[in-house]
């Protein structure tokens, strides 16, 4: 009778451990041709990201990478490639030198909130907000959350709109959402 038991415990557990992988797994969200693992930090996660070579060169320009590799959370609304070359030309080129560091973190914490918001609590405040949440960033500034559609849309302090086109995107340290454009605080 014990080793009954014994064998029924040993399946209800394997049962669990495969049901907690299954859904680790199911989280993994493919971003820039390489998957995103839920386990790993935003910057080791970001590296991988063909899409966000641009951000990650600002990051590391900006001195954040020890930051975001920290505990947070955060929630990091990441501009992709494309998102960078919308800029002015030379708008990229001249925030990377390093005399306009303190101006290239201020651009780059204002795409971070602090919290871990994925697109469920976002919509929530949306709704709580009578449609359109105010969220603080890191830099001090403020953005603006709504729905048009289905689709999840941040606005900044200078009226410029910006789309996530992936939600969601789960880290050890927080979550990014992957926008459309780059969003400037005033």
């Amino acid at each position: 009778m014990k080793s009954i038991k014994h064998v029924g415990l040993m399946l209800i557990a394997s049962f669990l451990v495969n049901l907690s992988f299954a859904q680790k797994m199911a989280k993994t969200v493919e971003v820039g041709g390489a998957p995103m693992y839920a386990s790993k930090n935003i910057i080791e996660n970001a590296v991988n990201s063909k899409d966000h070579t641009t951000l990650v060169a600002a990051v590391k320009a900006a001195g954040l990478v020890e930051t975001l590799e920290g505990a947070g959370p955060f929630t990091v609304f990441a501009p992709t490639n494309a998102a960078f070359e919308m800029l002015p030309k030379g708008t990229v080129e001249t925030l990377l030198k390093p005399e306009n560091k303190a101006k290239l973190q201020g651009i780059l914490t204002y795409h971070v909130v602090s919290g871990k918001w994925d697109a469920k609590a976002i919509a929530d405040q949306i709704k709580m907000g009578n449609g359109t949440a105010e969220l603080k960033t890191v830099a001090g500034g403020k953005l603006w959350a709504m729905m048009k559609g289905n689709k999840l849309v941040l606005k900044d302090e200078n009226g410029g709109m910006a789309t996530v086109t992936i939600k969601n995107v789960y880290q050890s340290n927080g979550v990014i959402h992957v926008i459309d454009h780059v969003l400037l605080p005033k």
